[in-house]
């Protein structure tokens, strides 16, 4: 979860093939093979929307599917972003942008945002942000 000095967090408009729509979320991606998850949070950033970060927080561990499915993701909070460069696969079609975790909580409110992992996140987002929370 790319976590901006301002408060706002950097989010994703893209295309997802088997539901044939665009959802909002947080950057994420596949573990390559023997690749260890923070290498993977820091790889998928980078690639998908050329941001890099100095500091890196595991938060938690989800397990989306458990009736059946054994995938699990691996929550980071990454701050210290710096811009750069995208470099999306050629099947990847996306659009980065930034927007105040207030605003992120209420698009979950309404239903904008449905992808699981971007909802905890924001969850997670703020209570860390308010101070609830501490990692």
């Amino acid at each position: 979860m790319p976590l901006f000095e301002d408060g706002s967090v950097l989010l994703e408009r893209q295309f997802r093939y088997p539901l044939h729509q665009v959802f909002l979320e947080f950057p994420a991606g596949k573990i390559d093979a023997g690749e260890a998850s923070l290498l993977c949070a820091q790889r998928e950033l980078k690639e998908e929307t050329g941001y890099t970060a100095n500091d890196w927080q595991f938060l938690c561990t989800i397990h989306n599917a458990i009736a059946y499915s054994d995938e699990h993701l691996d929550l980071y909070l990454a701050r210290g972003l710096t811009a750069g460069e995208a470099h999306l696969d050629q099947e990847e079609f996306l659009e980065t942008f930034k927007v105040p975790v207030n605003e992120l909580l209420e698009w979950v409110k309404q239903g904008k945002v449905t992808d699981v992992k971007t909802i905890i996140g924001a969850f997670w987002l703020e209570k860390i942000l308010n101070g609830s929370w501490q990692k």
